[in-house]
């Protein structure tokens, strides 16, 4: 577009048209700006029967008066589409930082989303370690209660007590070489039992504390699973929060679009009727410079007759003809006086 003489909006790139009657109020939402900002901007769709129509007959035909108006309606109509294209690229562009605040809160919540589901895999994996380690404990006590749960003996105590007795009758007894060799073997079994029922016994301890491990392993796993339920519900509000506002910036950009249309529509609109003004400014010029140059002719055809007309005067006066105060002026203004 070529410069005119006022100062013309910027034009941006060109695309689409905007429906034929239509008017709308676009308020952007709460907290997208501060308070002093914000504003209700209200669009009306292009009123056509104001373009100013104007072809090269018109141009080359018109008188200059004409043109002149011609050229004044064309600036002011300019004037008004320019205001009405930057109305509309205003909304547009405060739509488009809209969707751009809405694009960057949703990946906002997208990374929080993903940081909470990292944690939830590594939640899972200390689970399932401590579910592993549970089940090998517990599995541990299973194998020894079958080794050594189903055998009924005589506690320790009592066995005790029944290889001091027999060794109190040994030694306080007299018995025959038959019993006393009976008595001896049977101590010898009672000690050999209550060895064994020893080491039994400390193998129940540690049945016992592999027990205590396995419950306490079983516990952790129960915790951890519940924290990443836990996890996993907070990655799960991440994600809804960012596809709503995914869905809240393709809803704003698509209404950006609406509006740029709209831009593009009376932009194109200005600018078709700047360049008309520049025709018809251009036409004008033409028709100054032309009456320039007609007075230009006069001016120079009547200063050659004012000269033609004092040399006349001055040959009269060289002959001694008297001369009136007319004449001598016609001298002075031809330059002979």
């Amino acid at each position: 577009m070529e410069p005119a003489t006022e100062t013309i909006e910027s034009i941006e790139n060109k695309e689409g048209n905007a429906p034929e009657e239509e008017k709308e109020v676009i308020e952007l939402e709460e907290g997208n700006a501060p308070e002093e900002e914000k504003e209700v901007i209200e669009l009306e769709e292009l009123d056509l029967s104001k373009n100013i129509e104007v072809t090269e007959e018109d141009v080359e035909a018109k008188s200059k008066s004409q043109l002149i108006k011609i050229a004044g309606e064309l600036r002011d109509r300019r004037n008004e589409l320019n205001q009405e294209a930057s109305r509309r690229a205003t909304l547009r562009d405060r739509l488009n930082d809209e969707t751009r605040n809405r694009v960057d809160e949703a990946h906002a919540h997208r990374e929080t989303r993903d940081e909470l589901n990292g944690s939830v895999q590594s939640t899972k994996d200390e689970r399932d370690e401590m579910n592993r380690s549970a089940s090998e404990l517990f599995k541990g006590v299973g194998n020894d209660k079958k080794e050594h749960g189903s055998k009924k003996e005589k506690p320790l105590s009592a066995l005790e007590k029944e290889i001091e007795s027999l060794e109190f009758r040994q030694q306080t007894e007299v018995l025959t070489g038959g019993t006393e060799r009976k008595l001896i073997e049977k101590i010898a079994d009672l000690k050999e039992k209550y060895s064994e029922k020893k080491k039994q016994l400390e193998q129940d301890r540690e049945v016992g504390e592999k027990k205590r491990q396995a419950e306490h392993s079983r516990r952790e796993a129960s915790g951890l699973h519940r924290e990443m339920i836990r996890l996993a519900d907070e990655a799960q509000v991440e994600h809804n929060k960012m596809i709503e506002c995914y869905r809240l910036a393709d809803q704003v950009r698509n209404e950006a679009d609406e509006i740029h249309a709209k831009f593009i529509r009376a932009q194109e609109l200005a600018d078709f009727h700047h360049e008309w003004f520049i025709k018809v400014q251009k036409k004008l010029r033409k028709m100054d410079k032309k009456d320039e140059s007609s007075r230009q002719s006069v001016r120079e055809a009547a200063r050659k007759e004012a000269k033609k007309e004092g040399e006349e005067i001055y040959e009269r006066f060289k002959k001694g003809q008297a001369l009136g105060t007319e004449d001598l002026m016609k001298l002075q203004k031809a330059g002979l006086l």
